[in-house]
Parts: C-alpha cells; sequence; structure tokens
C-alpha cells in the first residue's frame, strides 16, 4: 500500500483506540508504550488467525493445546497438582497457564471466558448469577497429621486425644474448617488453636516443624506425608471433603479438562489411604 494509506489507516487505528501507537524520533517512527502492547496483541491475533486457517486446511498448527485454569486461593495445591497432572500426560502438548484468586474474580474470568475451567472446594450456588456448571471430581475423608513427635503421642486414643491438642487450622472462609467445627462441636472436642492459615502449604510448613497437627484430604494423606515428613495421627471418615471443576458447559470438550475430570473420577479419589503407621 502507499504511504498515505497507511498512514490514514494508522491515524483511524489510534482514533479508535483512544491512543497515540506511534511518536517520532529524529527521522525514524517508533512505537509508544502503548503501541508495544497493541503489537503484542496484534501479533498474538494473527498468530491465532493462521492457526485456524491451518486447522480448517488439515494441517497440523505446531502449537500446544492452551489450558487456563483458575485455581481458588482456598483449593489445596498438592492437589491441584494432582488434578491438573493428567492433561500433560495427552499426545497433543499443552501449555497450562494457571491463575490463582478469590473464587468471585475467577467466576468472572470465566464468564469473560479468560479460563477453561476453575478448581473450587465448592460449588456455585443459584445466587451466583453466571450460566456455569458445577462437575464433581470426587469427595474424600479427612486425615490429621503431624511431625513425628507429636504424632505418637496423639495417636494413642485418637481422636479424644485431639481435646487440647496443638491444632492448626484453615481461616474460617475454607468448608475444611467449617466441617472440622461442626465435627468437634458434636464431638465436643476442644483442641488449642495454635495458627490459622489462609495458606494452606504454609500451614503445613508449620505442621513440619512440629507446631501443631493439622488436617488435609485423604485423597493427597501420602503426598502430603512424603513432601512435609509428616506422619498420620488418624482419620475421620465422617469429615468429607468435596472438590469441584466448573466450567461454562454442561458437556465438557476441552480434551485436557475432559482428562482431568475423568482421571479424578477413575484414580484418584479410588486410591483408598493404606493403614495407620
Amino acid at each position: 500500500m502507499a504511504q498515505p494509506t497507511v498512514s490514514a489507516q494508522l491515524r483511524s487505528l489510534e482514533k479508535a483506540i483512544g491512543h497515540k501507537l506511534f511518536t517520532h524520533i529524529g527521522r525514524n517512527l517508533v512505537l509508544t508504550d502503548i503501541g508495544q502492547v497493541v503489537y503484542g496483541y496484534a501479533d498474538e491475533i494473527f498468530s491465532t488467525g493462521r492457526d485456524l486457517m491451518d486447522l480448517l486446511e488439515g494441517r497440523t498448527t505446531g502449537r500446544p493445546l492452551q489450558l487456563r485454569v483458575g485455581i481458588a486461593d482456598v483449593f489445596p495445591k498438592l492437589l491441584a497438582y494432582e488434578f491438573l497432572a493428567p492433561a500433560f500426560n495427552l499426545a497433543e502438548p499443552v501449555h497450562a497457564v494457571c491463575y490463582q484468586g478469590k473464587p468471585a474474580s475467577l467466576l468472572a474470568r470465566l464468564a469473560a471466558r479468560e479460563l477453561d475451567l476453575i478448581l473450587a472446594e465448592s460449588p456455585i450456588g443459584p445466587e451466583v448469577r453466571l450460566h456455569a456448571f458445577n462437575h464433581q471430581l470426587g469427595e474424600c475423608g479427612v486425615s490429621i497429621l503431624a511431625a513425628k513427635r507429636l504424632a505418637a503421642a496423639y495417636r494413642r486414643q485418637f481422636p479424644r486425644s485431639l481435646d487440647g491438642a496443638p491444632f492448626l487450622l484453615p481461616t474460617e472462609n475454607f468448608s475444611l474448617r467449617r466441617e472440622l467445627n461442626l465435627w468437634f462441636a458434636t464431638q465436643g472436642i476442644r483442641p488449642s488453636v495454635v495458627g490459622q492459615f489462609e495458606d494452606s502449604a504454609l500451614l503445613k510448613v508449620f505442621g513440619q516443624a512440629g507446631v501443631g497437627l493439622f488436617a488435609a484430604p485423604a485423597a493427597i494423606e501420602r503426598q502430603v506425608q512424603r513432601q512435609y515428613d509428616v506422619e498420620l495421627v488418624g482419620r475421620l471418615e465422617s469429615v468429607q471433603e468435596r472438590f469441584y471443576a466448573i466450567s461454562l458447559e454442561r458437556k465438557l470438550e476441552h480434551p485436557a479438562v475432559v482428562s482431568i475430570v475423568e482421571t479424578a473420577h477413575r484414580e484418584l479419589f479410588n486410591n483408598k489411604p493404606g493403614p495407620l503407621q
């Protein structure tokens, strides 16, 4: 195209965007800061367009499958890994992008189709004005774990031994905390709460150091024991944790999402924890 035509189109684009895309430095025309941002998006848009044409013409794109996952801030990180791991075993390479945040902010991103799914420990309720679907990944009991010295001391006469025991608990916004509070109340057990944590990984670090006992989903009991060098005190089978994948689709179609859900149903929650040690 002729230079005047290009200049006219650039001016039209700048007017539509509401920002200057170029500036003069000497005799050269260079991108502004906003121009650099717009260029990055434009490059991705045209790359995606080329991939679309390749796909329609039956040619491989050579690009990995994108998987965008929102992980609720209260979701156990070890369990998030266990859920997502099967996606990386697909024949097609996967590029995962994981975001952590409050459920409300993640749901907003899901509504904007910036996410393929959300991992959460609670389903979305009818009060949420979003046409999305809960896919239950599974449910399991709760294991009480502690550093070796504490585990040996409180394993005897479990669960009555938990009365007065030093405990590390998640904060009140965790569904696990609410379930534990209910169980403690019905059993007449009053643990000595020595710490409350919003970060489940940090809670386990304190547990590893022997500060107190803590609870973890039984589905990842062995993984927690290995990673944090802790031992099993006992299990609370009547305290159940449930885990969900939330998506905009009732029928899942994204290959990586399908793999995550199917593997969770088939393997993760069918692995029964071993005997007390």
